[in-house]
């Protein structure tokens, strides 16, 4: 438990100082530079991700039961995780309905798979792992679209969108326009996405079979 417990600090934490600090984080890059900044970042967040999975694992054998879902909690689960899979999808195909709309799929991805590992999973190693990236997801949405709000709302910004001084920059600094097939392609591929897990991967790398 000890070794899930800290590499949730750390892989968590290398995650979060954009959420805390991110005046710190920019001139710490400028400091450092750009590639240093992100080798420390990288090596921090891969001790982080080996100490977690080598920390959950031991923690699942060590069963301390805290409650039992019940069946019905398991199946919203299933369909929560189709949705995580779409917006993982989402977060990689340009021009989608979903990334316009939503601007950060990827972290809304991350908190509905908690949100759906927490429904079915009522042991002590599952509420750590999950309630903890379901808190880290909800902390990151947020501080995210608080950036985008302060970006959009910059005074740069503003003259460039309301003077005729810098009209070449308005085609790149526009909105994308949401496309049809680009989100037809997100849906489906996120459907394809959950069915390999589902059916396949979940039982072979968890080793647990969600329709069991």
């Amino acid at each position: 438990m000890t070794e899930l417990i800290f590499g949730l600090i750390l892989f968590l934490g290398a995650h979060s100082v954009r959420i805390v600090a991110d005046d710190w984080r920019t001139q710490k890059m400028e400091a450092l530079g750009e590639k240093a900044f992100k080798g420390v970042h990288a090596l921090i967040s891969l001790l982080g991700l080996y100490l977690l999975v080598v920390g959950y694992g031991e923690a699942r054998l060590q069963t301390v039961v805290l409650w039992n879902p019940p069946t019905a909690t398991r199946h919203i689960s299933l369909l929560l995780m189709l949705f995580s899979s779409i917006l993982m999808v989402a977060a990689y195909i340009p021009r989608n309905h979903l990334k316009i709309r939503m601007g950060h799929p990827m972290v809304l991805s991350v908190k509905v798979w908690a949100l759906s590992h927490l429904l079915a999973n009522g042991n002590l190693a599952d509420v750590l792992l999950f309630g903890g990236f379901l808190i880290w997801a909800v902390l990151n949405f947020k501080s995210a679209r608080a950036r985008d709000r302060v970006q959009v709302q910059s005074p740069d910004t503003n003259l460039e969108l309301n003077t005729g001084e810098s009209s070449a920059l308005l085609p790149e600094d526009a909105p994308a326009k949401p496309n049809l097939l680009a989100t037809l392609i997100t849906l489906f591929g996120g459907m394809a996405l959950w069915a390999v897990i589902t059916f396949v991967l979940h039982a072979k790398v968890v080793g647990v079979a969600p329709l069991a």
